[in-house]
């Protein structure tokens, strides 16, 4: 399952509204703490709010939230920001949520640097990447999402591109979350939260490599196959593997790799495989 089927199927959280409550709560706060200049087009600017939903009814329902200034967008896969580079990321963990500030030369930036957040199954996961980052206190980060009550492991992804970062939260199951873009200052909230419908793990088809160890190796088979929507992942042994497809049954996931083996170099693709696990555990 790809792109806008994944989107299709996520159900927005019941406990949006808690996210609004809070983020009208933090914008305000941000509010007293800095002037505003009060001409027109600035207001007009500062006054942009959209809330990314994937279904009309709860668009709607949010229609008549009072205006945010600080907000960019709430959403759960996606992704926004701006144009950077050489930006230092620094995290603050705060009961069970996540900020996460950016600055250049110690001047915070007013927009996030451009950045995507997907959501994958097998295990529950989240993948952050942000590009035109070149800094990020992965041990201080590691610490911070640990913290996280709905956490279950966080580990980085080491990418070929060395001005973007990329790190995977694996969520506790039956988790629901958000995530927040802001402006002056630029930073990203991840709220995390029980689910209100309890899901039901279920068996997935995957192609996948062996067991890698965590460095330029895997990055570069990544790489390869970005294509196919692989991604890193963490297996039992500690080791890491890259994967694709997350399909229903094994014939997907057969066709899958007989097409990889059709249009890619027989070496790279001897070392892929089929295998299965539950969408709420990670590969052996």
């Amino acid at each position: 399952m790809y792109g806008k089927e994944k989107y299709d199927e996520i159900e927005i959280p019941s406990s949006l509204s808690e996210v609004i409550q809070d983020a009208r709560k933090r914008a305000h706060k941000m509010k007293r703490n800095r002037r505003v200049w009060r001409g027109s087009s600035l207001v007009a600017a500062c006054a942009a709010m959209v809330i990314t939903v994937n279904v009309p009814t709860v668009a709607l329902a949010l229609s008549d939230v009072p205006i945010i200034g600080s907000v960019v967008k709430i959403f759960q896969i996606g992704g926004g920001g701006q144009s950077t580079d050489g930006a230092v990321a620094t995290t603050k963990q705060e009961s069970d949520s996540l900020s996460i500030h950016f600055k250049v030369d110690d001047n915070q930036l007013a927009s996030a640097p451009a950045y995507t957040v997907e959501r994958l199954a097998g295990p529950d996961r989240l993948v952050f990447t942000f590009n035109g980052v070149r800094e990020l206190d992965y041990a201080k980060m590691e610490k911070d999402i640990r913290a996280l009550n709905y956490v279950k492991d966080v580990y980085r992804n080491i990418i070929l591109d060395d001005s973007a970062v990329r790190f995977v939260i694996e969520l506790k199951e039956n988790v629901d979350y958000s995530v927040s873009e802001y402006k002056d200052p630029g930073y990203i909230h991840l709220k995390l939260f029980s689910a209100a419908n309890r899901s039901q793990p279920r068996e997935l088809f995957f192609v996948r490599s062996e067991d890698m160890e965590e460095g330029e190796a895997l990055a570069m088979l990544a790489e390869q196959f970005h294509d196919k929507g692989s991604s890193m992942v963490k297996t039992r042994t500690g080791k890491f593997a890259v994967v694709m497809g997350s399909f229903d049954n094994l014939a997907q996931a057969e066709t899958l790799l007989q097409q990889m083996k059709q249009q890619k170099e027989e070496e790279t693709v001897s070392q892929l495989y089929v295998d299965h696990w539950m969408s709420n555990a990670n590969p052996k």
